[in-house]
């Protein structure tokens, strides 16, 4: 009832709402400053805990991941988009890099995804911070895990070691299969609480790309019969209830919805991926977003292969 009374006042007065909008993000900047527990999927079927078995089954595009067949000059769709932080030309070079021959997931290509997701997140205005923050801190904290093991297996002390000897490439962290294996049998996985293992901060970061599919695959489709589109802010509340909402806490819940509120228009959207209209967006958005799903079904099959799909 509150955050309803609040959107009307945000919808009637533009004073009222960026002074409100200004407190609520100092609100999550704070909330988001402590760690929130994040448990599994409990009894589904409430408005914020939807059942989720239809994307765990959602089955992998029809070609091998490994070749990445796209169709024919799709790529050459995506263009640079000069003056802009994202490129998603970058984005797709990324994630297809990330794809191992063996079914595995290349650790460093992945990060490197995220920084371009980091810079698509951050493209859309302070209020998403509540969001980005946290996602920021999950790919610190692989990358510091694997500075430390890197420096480990050297003998020397991780302050000596350079970004570029993360061990990203060759060591432990070189993949989500291999950081599996060193991460258990370090015992660094626990499947009762919380441990800050690279495993789990995965398995954060798997739900956060899942949102941002979702979101996507919203502004990839067309208008409704009344030839309406949805706005990103409301594609971005369905995707979350999906995502993310089934594990945070009712007030991180209802903070979000702020955000949402304070997201630009369809048309900014558009322009991160430097076009101007719904008819030149949509093959591009689909492009990204087979791309995502492809690193999605197979991160998925990972954490599932070893029961980690519900790390407290």
């Amino acid at each position: 009832m509150c955050v309803l009374v609040t959107m009307v006042f945000l919808r009637r007065t533009p004073l009222l709402r960026y002074v409100l909008l200004s407190a609520m993000l100092a609100l999550l900047l704070f909330i988001s400053s402590f760690w929130l527990p994040q448990g599994g999927v409990r009894d589904c079927g409430s408005p914020w805990q939807p059942c989720l078995s239809f994307y765990h089954q959602k089955p992998e595009p029809p070609w091998a991941p490994e070749q990445w067949a796209e169709p024919d000059g799709a790529l050459s769709l995506v263009k640079e988009c000069p003056g802009q932080s994202f490129q998603a030309s970058h984005l797709l070079l990324y994630l297809k890099s990330s794809l191992a021959n063996d079914k595995d997931i290349l650790l460093e290509p992945y990060l490197k995804s995220w920084d371009q997701l980091l810079k698509f997140m951050e493209s859309l205005g302070p209020m998403v911070s509540f969001f980005s923050q946290k996602v920021q801190e999950k790919v610190v904290l692989i990358r510091e895990l694997s500075l430390r093991h890197s420096a480990e297996a050297n003998g020397k002390p991780a302050g000596l070691q350079t970004p570029e000897a993360f061990g990203l490439k060759t060591g432990a962290y070189r993949s989500v299969r291999s950081m599996m294996e060193a991460e258990l049998r370090a015992d660094m996985v626990n499947f009762s609480y919380r441990t800050d293992s690279g495993c789990r901060t995965l398995l954060r970061l798997h739900r956060s790309l899942l949102w941002l599919k979702l979101m996507l695959e919203g502004l990839a489709e067309g208008p409704n019969e009344n030839g309406q589109y949805k706005t990103p802010g409301e594609l971005s509340r369905d995707a979350y209830k999906v995502a993310l909402a089934p594990y945070h806490p009712w007030v991180l819940r209802q903070a979000a919805e702020f955000v949402f509120l304070a997201l630009p228009d369809r048309q900014y959207f558009l322009q991160l991926v430097c076009v101007q209209n719904q008819q030149e967006a949509t093959p591009i958005l689909h492009i990204i977003i087979d791309a995502l799903m492809l690193v999605h079904t197979r991160t998925q099959q990972l954490l599932a292969e070893r029961d980690m799909l519900d790390l407290p």
